[in-house]
């Protein structure tokens, strides 16, 4: 039954996403006003640049407290070269990944087109179907 299921049945498709130009204090605003783990850093035609993540924002507390400055855009502390997975996968195949990744998160594409972003939470919803 779950190997029918895809991302797409679960991803977030209204995402907080981010510029590579954000100020780093106001994105992890961002993060915890919306209560997510991750944001995906957007250009301006859409693409994806990255991720700005928790990890990132440990990043930016320790470099605020040896160099007593938060300051920084978004761009110098994301994460680039993000794994993303593609919105027909299976939800099995997704859980593979996050089993054998520290990754709490993955952009979410279609036909190469960024559509969305899919967390392990998610893939706990997908397991309650079966109730």
């Amino acid at each position: 039954m779950l190997a029918k299921i895809t991302v797409a049945d679960y991803m977030t498709k209204r995402v907080v996403t981010l510029s590579k130009d954000s100020l780093v204090i106001d994105a992890i605003t961002q993060l915890l006003d919306h209560k997510i783990t991750c944001a995906p850093v957007i250009d301006a035609q859409g693409h994806l640049l990255g991720v700005f993540s928790e990890k990132d924002c440990i990043k930016v507390f320790l470099e605020s407290v040896y160099n007593q400055d938060m300051g920084g855009k978004v761009g110098d502390y994301m994460t680039a070269g993000v794994i993303s997975v593609d919105a027909d996968a299976s939800i099995v195949e997704l859980a593979e990944k996050f089993d054998q990744s520290s990754v709490r998160s993955f952009p979410v594409f279609d036909d190469g087109k960024f559509v969305g972003i899919i967390s392990r939470t998610d893939v706990l919803k997908a397991l309650l179907t079966l109730k």
